[in-house]
């Protein structure tokens, strides 16, 4: 998949000590604003939550804004990690889009928090909202593109299209997570891939 260019990663730690310090301020922050949002969510519980002193969040982050904002960019980076992972090889564009779909639906049923925060941005932070699907859609388009240049699937606006995939990915995951239903994941990518490859027609 693409890099984000959109959202730059926050200033990495020198020593492996203050990275996992990092991280682990991130993680309860993920916990934290999943779970609360973020205008309930404090410093202080996110803090207490990483199990740090709250000076500590200082040295890492700016404020809560900002990483809010480093984990919508996380969301991004993890997540077409795992797609790029799990359709690595796949010669045929149409078997890939299942099994990115099913990465997908497979990475939000772990990170349920994660995924409401991005929810959360399209209110909270719009720029990193808008630059998290900009970045999919950017590099969506280019696959789909290459896709009809070597008759893998039929031609059409690769544009219109990124999106659409995109729509039905993001509302699979908003079903699972913000909905609660507990159809399985292999069930959901059986019937999401048939109508993305079959279509409504007779």
């Amino acid at each position: 998949m693409m890099r984000n260019e959109s959202i730059p990663a926050a200033k990495e730690p020198k020593t492996a000590k203050g990275e996992a310090t990092r991280r682990a301020i991130l993680a309860a922050a993920e916990m934290v604003i999943g779970r609360l949002g973020f205008n309930e969510a404090s410093i202080g519980e996110i803090t207490r939550v990483a199990r740090v002193a709250q000076g500590t969040f200082y040295i890492y982050f700016k404020s809560k804004d900002e990483i809010f904002s480093e984990l919508v960019a996380e969301m991004g980076r993890s997540l077409r990690h795992e797609i790029s992972m799990a359709t690595h090889g796949i010669a045929d564009r149409l078997t890939a889009e299942r099994e990115g779909l099913r990465a997908f639906l497979t990475f939000v049923a772990a990170h349920p928090e994660l995924y409401r925060i991005v929810q959360e941005a399209q209110f909270v932070d719009p720029e990193a909202y808008r630059a998290y699907f900009r970045t999919f859609a950017n590099g969506y388009r280019h696959g789909l593109a290459e896709a009809v240049k070597v008759g893998e699937i039929r031609p059409g606006d690769a544009e219109i299209r990124a999106w659409a995939l995109m729509g039905i990915a993001r509302s699979l995951g908003e079903r699972a997570v913000i909905f609660g239903e507990n159809t399985t994941i292999d069930d959901v990518v059986q019937s999401a891939h048939d109508l993305i490859v079959h279509g409504l027609k007779r």
